[in-house]
């Protein structure tokens, strides 16, 4: 394999692209505050839209300097874990049924005798 490659060859090292007539997009900086002081300048595009808040190197969220009331902020969807899903599909004592007929079949399985049910 090594005998048949490009040995020498300048292949990918010339772009054949150049920077003739490219105008790089016109932009604004922009400064965020820290609650602890720190001031962020960041360039951004005149055509994009500035983030009003943007998290400074020491983990607090800084604030656009200037940027007017913060958007508002919408409501925060509920997770559904696993647990949630499953009490959709079954009750307590369903499952506390499930568990125990499982449980029995591992036994069964180990070679254990069974074991009497507690009665509630």
């Amino acid at each position: 394999m090594a005998e048949r490659s490009l040995r020498g060859s300048r292949l990918g090292a010339l772009s054949m692209e150049t920077d003739h007539n490219v105008v790089p997009s016109e932009r604004n900086i922009t400064t965020y505050l820290c609650p602890n002081g720190h001031s962020i300048e960041l360039p951004f595009s005149v055509e994009a839209d500035v983030p009003h808040t943007w998290e400074c190197r020491c983990g607090e969220d800084a604030k656009l300097q200037g940027g007017g009331p913060p958007p508002e902020l919408k409501p925060v969807k509920h997770v559904r874990t696993h647990w949630d899903m499953l009490l959709e599909r079954r009750s307590i004592p369903e499952l506390e049924e499930l568990l125990e007929e499982r449980l029995t079949l591992l036994r069964e399985s180990r070679g254990e005798r069974p074991r009497k049910r507690k009665s509630a």
